[in-house]
């Protein structure tokens, strides 16, 4: 995809219907400034604003995407190559997926972590102060540093179930926050 190209489309169509990049952005929702990006080739509309941008010039997104009108035959091509490209351009890899949904999981969840690793350390020092004096010490610390590794292992299964469920099978809602996320 030449982004340039297609913003120079955009400004062509824009100005054959005689509007302005702020009459433009008041009718998609957007700013002026947003349509000079996308103009300049800075930015590429999202799939939302193709699908209006579409609407509004009465092409469609295949000739946005090409940057320029499509004859019947050029069409399929065009179609073809610019799904390719989007394709190359817009997907996650696996890695990147687990890599997002396993800092969305610490995110959801580092209040309940922190939580959980107060009350441990508070029962280690209650512990320690009511046994003071006495070898029982030796066993409580091995004890703590059990159940920290009984801890970490069920936050670490915990995660990776809610990982492989999203990165394997995403929801589309899901889909969205990865977007708004990177």
């Amino acid at each position: 995809m030449d982004q340039v190209k297609i913003g120079k489309f955009i400004a062509a169509l824009r100005k054959e219907k005689g509007l302005t990049q702020e009459k433009l952005g008041e009718k998609l929702g957007v700013t002026n400034k947003t349509v000079s990006r996308w103009e300049n080739g800075n930015y590429m509309p999202d799939v939302e604003m193709l699908s209006l941008l579409s609407n509004e010039f009465d092409v469609s997104i295949n000739e946005i995407i090409s940057g320029e009108r499509l004859n019947l035959e050029n069409f399929k091509k065009a179609a073809d190559e610019n799904l390719v490209t989007a394709l190359d351009n817009s997907t996650f890899t696996l890695k990147e997926k687990i890599a997002f949904f396993k800092k969305k999981w610490l995110k959801e969840h580092i209040s309940a972590i922190v939580l959980c690793v107060a009350i441990w350390v508070g029962v280690i020092v209650l512990l320690a102060l009511k046994t003071r004096g006495t070898d029982i010490f030796p066993l409580m610390g091995a004890i703590g540093g059990l159940l920290a590794v009984v801890f970490y292992v069920i936050l670490y299964n915990r995660m990776m179930i809610y990982v492989e469920n999203r990165a394997y099978s995403p929801t589309p809602d899901d889909n969205e926050d990865q977007k708004k996320n990177n």
